[in-house]
């Protein structure tokens, strides 16, 4: 490590509790705006300096990004930093709707956020009336490693939630997948990118040992203690028992393997901070039918639209209207987030594409963290499972 000078010893030393308040740390302090609005979700792929490229987009000083950062890590407002994967091409994934009866739906989330580690966002949605599918209340991705199976693992939840159904919604391709909660609030209902969105189709691809060492120290969330001035991946090499440049190396042969998604600060959009910000209030999982053979049209056409934060071209059948085109969008008033979906309505019709049905459902009580992908920890579970070492719903 390179000498460090007074200033920079700072960033090294660990923040105290005490020091906590002496940094603004809500998402709408003008400094940290300008900070998240870079470090969501526009530093794309890996970096090997990912808080100086912040810095540099931002044009915020380093010192400001680490301490601004760190802060805010520790102050629950970023709910954790890390890279990103585009895990549908490491292992198999869908979003899945479960029909749960109304006893055992609190404790099944509970479940499903606390012991599932391959169950990502958990929500709870709902509908303003009673429509397709609108009886499925609880709402999760899952993912399980490859030579696993999806429906297997779905038939064990079932079976120990006591839910009465579940429905796998696998992504055919993807539009959009984002965040950027803090820049798109200002955004007006219809703005959109020049041209339609380009789908990105899931490919299983395969890892050797090496590139599964770098992947798996890559992908964990950072530590307060590791954001500072020198790279975080010096560490992680180490860990990863590979040197740097070759750590580097093997995750750029990722990301052009379009396995590597970006370098993110995750915000805690629903939950209010410990001052009671909100950064967002409503998100809704937007539903649209369009005619078999036209879901790449018109999902390019609904995903340039700059508010979602996700579009895919998902199959949700015969119970949800059979809806193939899924959108998400975040906010802080319902009213403007309808005013984005029939912003988004009226554009399909201009574009001549039919709609046969439409929905949305909006999301309640949320937890939000990344599935687990390692092939060994899902064998680890299973065997928990099997040997009742992981409490279950009474």
């Amino acid at each position: 490590m390179r000498d460090v000078s007074p200033v920079d010893a700072t960033i090294f030393a660990p923040a105290t509790d005490s020091a906590i308040p002496t940094l603004p740390v809500e998402h709408n302090d003008p400094l940290n705006a300008r900070i998240l609005a870079v470090s969501e979700d526009k530093i794309a792929g890996f970096v090997p300096e990912p808080f100086q490229e912040i810095a540099r987009r931002s044009g915020v000083p380093l010192f400001d990004v680490l301490a601004r950062i760190r802060a805010m890590l520790r102050a629950g407002t970023i709910r954790r930093v890390r890279q990103t994967l585009l895990a549908t091409n490491l292992a198999s994934g869908a979003l899945v709707a479960w029909k749960v009866p109304p006893a055992c739906l609190e404790a099944a989330f509970d479940f499903m956020s606390k012991r599932d580690p391959f169950s990502g966002h958990v929500v709870l949605r709902s509908t303003d009336t009673a429509t397709a599918g609108s009886d499925y209340k609880l709402w999760t991705t899952l993912k399980v490693p490859r030579g696993f199976s999806l429906q297997e693992h779905g038939e064990l939840l079932t079976r120990v939630l006591g839910a009465e159904q579940f429905i796998l919604m696998p992504a055919r391709g993807i539009f959009v997948l984002g965040v950027g909660h803090v820049r798109r609030k200002t955004i007006e209902p219809g703005a959109r990118a020049d041209t339609p969105a380009e789908i990105t189709r899931v490919e299983a691809v395969e890892l050797n040992p090496r590139e599964w060492q770098v992947l798996l120290a890559l992908k964990r969330e950072l530590d307060p203690s590791e954001i500072h001035e020198e790279t975080p991946w010096l560490a992680r090499a180490r860990e990863a028992g590979v040197s740097f440049e070759e750590f580097c190396a093997v995750a750029k042969s990722l990301e052009q393997r379009k396995l590597i998604g970006r370098f993110s600060t995750f915000l805690e959009h629903v939950k209010p901070s410990e001052t009671g910000v909100r950064v967002t209030r409503f998100n809704g999982l937007f539903h649209w039918a369009v005619p078999a053979g036209r879901e790449i049209e018109a999902g390019g056409e609904v995903g340039r639209h700059l508010i979602l934060t996700h579009c895919y071209w998902r199959e949700g059948g015969p119970q949800f209207g059979n809806v193939n085109i899924m959108a998400v969008a975040h906010g802080t008033e319902k009213d403007r987030l309808l005013a984005h979906k029939a912003a988004i309505d009226d554009h399909l019709r201009e574009r001549g594409i039919p709609v046969t049905y439409t929905n949305v459902f909006w999301g309640g009580r949320s937890e939000i963290k990344p599935s687990e992908i390692s092939p060994i920890a899902y064998e680890e579970w299973r065997r928990k499972m099997a040997g009742g070492e992981i409490p279950i719903p009474g």
